[in-house]
């Protein structure tokens, strides 16, 4: 089997990453197409990834108009180059539009509730559409659901180990506690009319935290100068090693919200839509939702003092995280087989909605 793997962001590198070496390792062939969109390839490039970067991502409306016509065109050379079986990612419009031109399946992985504009124009031309059962919409007759979140495909402790000499590379003694603080762009299509965390309470939070722990802070867009002293310098790759070394994270990300919970960090998210799925790990007492408002904004900050405050709180964080372990399956493992056996994995699952179970 060919496939072709589009990636539309960082976090589907690692997604994908392990399902896309067992896939090889069972002889099996893949192509990876990508955008130049924060770290995606420096993180292609630490993973030895072979890949086509179609030029920068763009953030505003007009921007990403053009892009559809411009990456379309780009990835459908690509695809007449590599004629790939099957198309496969986590919502990509470029894949899904193409793969209707070739007439060849596409799959997509689908957590984010929010993002209606994108999956109204992938949704058309997409075959299936993969959800976790905590993703809060129906998506119609295309939608399959399976007891994971995709941070499960990559810090599942199958695939990830920790490595504590990020800890030297921080100036962090093992015994000492710091914090993580997330913020992120608001360059998605979900997230252009947000304005996220206040200026004076991204202040706020680092002069409060710092009170009980070193404050890190890793940031899409330029610091504010009074924070530019917090900056996180690291490698990419390195990024899961800091979350699971934190005494705690606060911000924007869903995605670092969702990692830090399947790794038994304490997180804080704050977003006005949220997410299935951290609204899911806050079920297991693993994640705290709040929206923007300025009150919950000060509700969020007052919780993470409390986190700092309270005495061995990794450890019930991580006694937490096994339970959620326990209940999850192997996300890797259960698109792995979805990929190889489809179309007769998509019948499968539409006979037999728990069939994911097998692949605890």
């Amino acid at each position: 089997m060919r496939i072709l793997c589009d990636i539309n962001h960082p976090a589907d590198i690692h997604l994908f990453k392990n399902a896309l070496w067992r896939l090889r390792d069972n002889g099996h062939k893949y192509f990876i197409t990508a955008r130049d969109k924060e770290v995606t390839l420096q993180l292609l490039d630490e993973y030895n990834f072979s890949y086509v970067a179609f030029g920068k991502h763009y953030s505003n409306i007009t921007g990403k108009i053009y892009g559809m016509f411009k990456f379309n065109t780009l990835m459908y050379k690509e695809v007449q180059r590599f004629k790939p079986d099957i198309l496969i990612s986590s919502g990509s419009i470029y894949a899904a539009q193409v793969s209707a031109l070739i007439h060849k399946p596409h799959i997509s992985m689908e957590d984010t509730e929010n993002s209606y504009e994108q999956i109204i124009i992938y949704r058309p031309f997409t075959d299936v559409i993969l959800t976790s059962t905590s993703f809060e919409r129906e998506l119609g007759k295309k939608q399959i659901r399976y007891n994971g979140y995709h941070e499960l495909a990559y810090l599942h402790p199958r695939y990830f180990t920790p490595d504590q000499s990020i800890l030297k590379i921080l100036r962090v003694h093992p015994q000492d506690h710091y914090v993580v603080l997330r913020f992120v762009s608001r360059g998605s299509t979900h997230d252009i009319a947000r304005k996220g965390i206040s200026r004076e309470n991204k202040i706020k939070t680092v002069e409060k935290f710092s009170r009980y722990a070193k404050v890190f802070i890793s940031s899409e867009d330029p610091l504010l100068y009074e924070l530019k002293q917090y900056q996180l310098t690291i490698e990419p790759h390195r990024m899961h090693d800091v979350l699971y070394y934190a005494t705690m994270l606060y911000g924007e990300s869903a995605t670092m919200a969702s990692e830090c919970a399947i790794l038994g960090t304490p997180a804080i998210f704050v977003d006005d839509d949220g997410r299935g799925y951290t609204n899911d790990e806050e079920r297991y007492g693993l994640v705290y939702n709040f929206t923007e408002s300025i009150d919950d904004q000060e509700r969020s900050i007052k919780k993470g003092v409390e986190l700092l405050q309270q005495p061995r709180v990794k450890a019930k964080f991580r006694e937490r995280h096994r339970n959620l372990l326990k209940d999850k399956i192997d996300v890797t493992k259960f698109m792995v087989w979805f990929i190889e056996k489809y179309p007769e994995s998509a019948a499968i699952m539409k006979k037999s909605a728990f069939y994911y179970k097998q692949f605890a």
